[in-house]
């Protein structure tokens, strides 16, 4: 499962045949000295501004700070102290890999960080074992720095990001939020008090962080509260938008699409106007087309919208699809994720519908991303199936409530306990944020050669 970076020319070395006296040594070193502050600006467009970075947070406090703009304070007194380093992976595939033991993680915990969803919070309602939050992903070949808040926040200083998806987007805006709690907390300025509609405000470096609950990322209705399993019936319009996002996601600098778990449920299919099929239904005279079908139309029809926005100019990443961990069951059947540590990557593999799954978003990214391209618009895969497939350990399972609660609530296969393995999903994206200058540069260069042709 091998997703190359692209790979980045070399400036060859050139031999001085003409100087008849060669310069001094320390002439010579001043000169490339030069060169070198001359020509990283112009690959890291993104990272001209590098040099004013906070440097590396260390391993944060056990209680929170009673003020963010003392943690602020006391990261610029040390902002010079510590160049951050350039990303050393442009060669590298940094979603292949393995977990390997992290003992100074996590990095915040559920009594420092208030994002996390009561779901969730796998400590707070007693799971036993802690030793699921000292992981690290580890890619083949190349090294993938632990998350750096301060260097994300500076990097999106004056943007704006989205993510849009179900629960386990929201999961994923929870994570990002907790590890950025070491360096500053948002203010709500959310246009409504619907919180499957919310947005974040970091004052301090005037960077939006939203999130669009979309579980279908289309259009769709449930039919039924129940239907043939007992979880729901519902209408998916196949050629049409869910406008609840396609109409706010225009001003965005990024955006981060998911989805997948909830095709699984029972699915009836409209197209033109019409039902044109369904999966598992078992509705009189309507032909089951499977679930495929319909996750295939909904991701074409999802990044359809964002081509055709007319003022957008972001960047959208999709989000590949986190393969849940039921064993011994299916979720309503008695399944459940008891184990404590991760597969090695010789352990298991993506198979049956998870594959599946996969190979739909990695189909329908590169129809979208050779569409976009003709409007000048940038798609990035944030390939996150291998490593999550490998962290059986990470779900809430049933502690995400107290043990006595008179609800139904089923193990928790599917969501993932923060702190937890998706902590790293913010490592890879912004490694990819900072190779963003050298993958803008060389997109240039390949549609220079493109026009010359």
């Amino acid at each position: 499962m091998k997703h190359h970076q692209a790979n980045i020319h070399e400036v060859p070395q050139g031999k001085y045949q003409a100087l008849i006296l060669k310069p001094p040594r320390k002439i010579v070193l001043l000169v490339f000295a030069l060169l070198l502050l001359t020509i990283i600006p112009f690959y890291y467009p993104s990272l001209s501004n590098s040099l004013f970075l906070r440097k590396t947070i260390p391993n944060p406090p056990s209680l929170p700070s009673s003020s963010s703009h003392d943690i602020i304070s006391k990261e610029e007194e040390a902002a010079h102290e510590e160049l951050p380093s350039i990303t050393n992976n442009l060669k590298c595939d940094i979603f292949t890999g393995e977990w390997v033991p992290n003992p100074e993680a996590p990095y915040y915990t559920n009594t420092t960080c208030w994002a996390i969803h009561e779901h969730q919070n796998c400590q707070k309602y007693g799971r036993p074992d802690s030793e699921f939050m000292k992981w690290k992903w580890k890619p083949d070949g190349c090294e993938l720095p632990v998350f750096n808040p301060a260097q994300f926040l500076e990097l999106l200083r004056g943007k704006s990001l989205a993510f849009i998806g179900d629960s386990v987007a929201r999961n994923q805006m929870q994570s990002m939020m907790c590890l950025l709690s070491r360096v500053e907390y948002p203010i709500d300025v959310s246009y409504t008090t619907d919180e499957k509609y919310k947005r974040w405000k970091y004052t301090s470096y005037n960077f939006t962080m939203a999130s669009f609950w979309t579980p279908h990322l289309i259009k769709s209705k449930e039919a039924d509260v129940h239907g043939p399993t007992n979880t729901g019936l519902f209408g998916l319009y196949l050629d049409e938008l869910d406008e609840a996002w396609t109409s706010e996601v225009e001003e965005f600098d990024y955006l981060i699409i998911s989805a997948g778990h909830w095709f699984f449920r029972s699915l009836v299919y409209h197209e033109n106007n019409n039902i044109s099929g369904c999966h598992y239904c078992l509705l009189e005279n309507v032909r089951d087309l499977g679930m495929y079908y319909g996750y295939r139309k909904a991701i074409r029809t999802a990044l359809k919208a964002i081509n055709s926005l007319e003022n957008y100019k972001g960047i959208t990443y999709l989000r590949t699809f986190a393969p849940s961990h039921f064993e011994n069951g299916i979720w309503n059947q008695g399944g459940d994720c008891v184990r404590t540590k991760p597969f090695r990557s010789n352990e298991t593999q993506l198979e049956g519908a998870n594959l599946e799954i996969y190979m739909i978003q990695l189909e329908e990214f590169r129809t979208a991303e050779k569409e976009g391209r003709k409007k000048g618009l940038k798609y990035r895969l944030l390939d996150t199936t291998q490593a999550t497939l490998l962290r059986p350990d990470g779900h809430p399972s049933r502690y995400g409530h107290w043990p006595h609660e008179n609800v139904t609530l089923y193990n928790d296969c599917v969501h993932w306990c923060l702190p937890g393995p998706i902590d790293t999903w913010s490592d890879f994206l912004l490694e990819m944020l900072k190779m963003e200058g050298m993958k803008s540069a060389e997109e240039k260069l390949y549609s220079r050669d493109r026009r010359m042709h």
